[in-house]
């Protein structure tokens, strides 16, 4: 009943639907500009290490990781790691990817407020994630409605996480459009292509917050009804 609930089928499910179209969405958006070669013979490896430079972040450290689209920036390290299909490669897609890695480096090089909000909510959406569903569970079957609210207030720790992280990415994408165009790195096609990659990318995170407020109204509606 807690999973497969009238809730669920109405609220859940179309957000989950929602969140597949856009992974869909952002493979085969790669999948076309990962076959359009830019102008320039830099690949994204180097066109990183250019734009980290131009930033004075010479202490970012560029490694290999493996898999597709695992591409990301490790603060603890500070390293931005680029995945087999990207590093290499000289396409509008792989380049566009890179450059977003790079934005985040320069945003906690230059203390970006939505990013330190996000560092700081980090280890507690981080217990939501693992202790929430577990304490609702808990709290239905002893009948302990205030351990319910505490793992619905968990939940929302995550939600509140993910919103936080919307501007975080969506600005670390528009840094990477900045500068591949302004240092005429990518120019008209290439940089619209380059945007359309990183746009189809965001909206993962948007759908990403989608299921997750869906999934909390759902349990609060539960809460309610059970009362």
């Amino acid at each position: 009943m807690f999973y497969f609930d009238n809730y669920y089928l109405l609220l859940v499910v179309p957000a989950i639907i929602i969140s597949v179209v856009a992974q869909i969405k952002v493979q085969s958006t790669y999948g076309k500009y990962s076959k359009v070669f830019a102008k320039g013979t830099k690949t994204a490896t180097e066109v990183t290490r250019a734009i980290l430079d131009m930033n004075g972040l010479q202490n970012v450290q560029i490694e290999a990781v493996s898999g597709k689209l695992s591409d990301h920036y490790d603060p603890r390290t500070n390293v931005i790691r680029l995945s087999d299909s990207v590093r290499g490669d000289v396409s509008v897609a792989s380049i566009g990817v890179a450059a977003h890695e790079a934005g985040h480096a320069i945003q906690y090089a230059q203390g970006y407020a939505p990013i330190k909000l996000r560092n700081t909510v980090l280890p507690v959406a981080n217990l939501g994630s693992r202790l929430s569903i577990p304490l609702i569970l808990l709290g239905i079957i002893l009948s302990f409605d205030p351990l319910i609210s505490i793992g619905i207030l968990l939940f929302s720790t995550v939600l509140f996480f993910q919103l936080i992280t919307l501007p975080v990415e969506f600005n670390a994408s528009k840094r990477a459009i900045k500068t591949l165009d302004e240092n005429n790195i990518l120019d008209g096609e290439e940089l619209a292509g380059a945007k359309k990659v990183l746009s189809a990318a965001a909206m993962t995170y948007v759908a990403a917050v989608v299921v997750s407020a869906m999934q909390l109204l759902r349990l609060v509606l539960i809460n309610r009804r059970r009362r």
